[in-house]
């Protein structure tokens, strides 16, 4: 079990590096885009936001780096779903030669994309670490809790990321719905301005976005060296069930050729009868002859 999980984070590993270093190939900089696309996005909104347009954050400092490093907060967070997201429909489409061709872990496509958008997420928010660091004269060790903050945030845009990825081979229109829903998804989260901004009516619809707690507790750590919300935290970090062991039921009217296995959340229909043995991550074979696994 252990080896063949290990040589799954191997797998992921190598293709999320040629997913990273693809998107870079052929240029003169190579990888040091990654680090210069954040730098320049975070000078364009400083400029736009705060010099242009004149904007302060209301719950912030009342200068121009106060409210491009709140705005850039924001994008990291709304940035990472909207990429996972985006291109979870046509994952599947894609990549054809690992449906057909070869046997491959088809869920692992999805988390190939998350693990390579992680990377590019993590660049970002060290970027807004240094300039944050610059700008308060002083590091939060609050810091130190975003991987509590980070870890359920990308299991949940993985989930996400399987949903659609799933769904986009029989809704091909999904690939131009997304984009539309992220991008309302990135208003309607407190990404270009506070929670405290709205009035008190609408601040319960606004948590119902699931980008919302992340914005805030992302600005919290960074920002502000506050430590996050433990009680909200909680419900977002995953909960593991113990694993029964199955139940062998016999199939009346078989004979006690057919035997029902029974587990939490699933049941395998087998032929012939024989003792429970797990085999890999499908469970018992399939036995022709007898129905699919249910």
């Amino acid at each position: 079990m252990l080896t063949v999980l290990k040589q799954y984070l191997f797998l992921i590993y190598q293709m999320s590096r040629r997913e990273i270093i693809g998107r870079y190939r052929g240029s003169a900089m190579g990888l040091l885009w990654s680090f210069a696309s954040p730098l320049v996005m975070l000078a364009v909104y400083t400029f736009v936001f705060s010099v242009v347009f004149r904007v302060r954050w209301q719950t912030g400092g009342d200068d121009n780096a106060s409210f491009a490093l709140n705005l850039f907060a924001g994008v990291i967070v709304h940035g990472f779903f909207a990429e996972c997201v985006n291109r979870s429909p046509t994952l599947i489409a894609e990549n054809t030669g690992y449906v057909k061709k070869v046997v491959f872990p088809l869920w692992m496509i999805p988390a190939i994309v998350v693990v390579a958008a992680m990377f590019h997420m993590l660049v970002s928010l060290l970027v807004l670490l240094i300039c944050s660091g610059l700008y308060l004269q002083q590091f939060h060790f609050s810091v130190l809790a975003l991987p509590l903050l980070l870890a359920p945030y990308a299991l949940l845009v993985l989930g996400v990321g399987w949903f659609f990825a799933a769904l986009g081979v029989y809704l091909r229109d999904l690939a131009q719905v997304l984009p539309v829903v992220t991008t309302v998804m990135m208003f309607m989260a407190p990404v270009f301005y506070p929670v405290e901004a709205l009035p008190e009516a609408f601040r319960p619809w606004m948590y119902l976005n699931p980008l919302t707690f992340v914005i805030g507790e992302m600005r919290g750590l960074v920002l502000s060296g506050a430590m996050p919300h433990w009680a909200t935290l909680s419900l977002c970090l995953p909960q593991f069930e113990s694993r029964r062991r199955a139940s062998a039921r016999p199939i009346p009217g078989s004979g006690g050729r057919c035997v029902l296995y029974l587990r939490p959340r699933r049941a395998e229909l087998v032929y012939p009868a024989q003792p429970y043995r797990g085999r890999g991550f499908s469970g018992l074979p399939y036995r022709p002859g007898c129905g699919n696994q249910y």
